[in-house]
């Protein structure tokens, strides 16, 4: 039988990016070449989130792989963060949640040291990185980015129940 399953448990971090940006260019590579067979990749997702940067690495390689196969994102326990537009990031139709998992969105967070125009220049760039992410989740949900920002703009972490994340458009 070939599995064609990748999960990701855990942060969002370089590392676990780096295996799923191979993991998905791997299985984008085996795709079968029967009319009938089944090329989709099931994608399971569980994480208090991480980094950006590297979530984006992710997701611009799903949404490069989305366009030959389908993508399945399956939410257990816990979908947060950085995790929570890699769950929307599945093909739509195919974006899933456990009953009781949380899913939980919030501003882009970041720090810095050092001189101010070392810092004014960070704060342009999370500023940058922030419009990316509303931009996306706008793409992959049900969402305008009017919604999404007043719902960043709450200036705390922003919880949902699954039924609420299906209804927000960030499952199905």
């Amino acid at each position: 039988k070939d599995l064609r399953t990748m999960m990701l448990y855990g942060d969002v971090n370089e590392e676990r990016a780096g295996d799923m940006v191979a993991g998905l260019l791997m299985l984008h590579g085996h795709r079968k070449e029967e009319e009938d067979a089944d090329n989709s990749i099931k994608f399971y997702i569980s994480t208090y989130g991480g980094s950006a940067d590297d979530m984006f690495s992710v997701y611009d390689i799903m949404r490069f792989v989305k366009q030959d196969c389908e993508i399945e994102t399956i939410g257990m326990g816990k979908i947060m963060s950085a995790g929570t537009l890699l769950l929307a990031a599945g093909t739509p139709g195919y974006r899933k949640l456990g009953k009781h998992t949380r899913v939980m969105i919030h501003a882009v967070a970041g720090g810095s040291m050092g001189e101010l125009h070392s810092i004014k220049n960070e704060l342009e760039q999370m500023s940058v990185l922030q419009d990316s992410y509303i931009q996306a989740m706008a793409d992959e949900t049900e969402m305008s980015k009017k919604q999404i920002q007043n719902l960043i703009n709450r200036k705390v972490n922003v919880y949902l129940s699954a039924s609420e994340a299906i209804e927000k458009g960030l499952a199905d």
